[in-house]
């Protein structure tokens, strides 16, 4: 069964983070339908509780964090050094 957070009203929280659950208890993390990450067990059953918890912004965060799929604010200044402007 797959889960998306709850709608947020600002679109710029959306990361594209969904989560669905398997039979066995697994939690399979997707990023733009694509899967990013499988839970397991103890860390399975936490992750569902902490983002039925939360709000919608927070939950996409969670995921991004668990996925290592995150903004870390230096992309444009990566971007822009001399050794990546080809």
């Amino acid at each position: 069964m797959e889960h998306t957070p709850p709608e947020s009203e600002d679109d710029d929280d959306d990361l594209g983070f969904t989560y669905r659950t398997r039979k066995n208890g697994d939690v399979e993390v997707l990023h733009h339908g694509q899967l990013a990450s499988t839970l397991r067990g103890a860390k399975a059953r936490d992750f569902v509780d902490e983002v039925e918890e939360c709000d919608f912004a927070e939950g996409q965060a969670i995921m991004a964090r668990l996925t290592g799929n995150y903004k870390r604010g230096n992309e444009r200044t990566a971007r822009n050094h001399p050794r990546n402007r080809g």
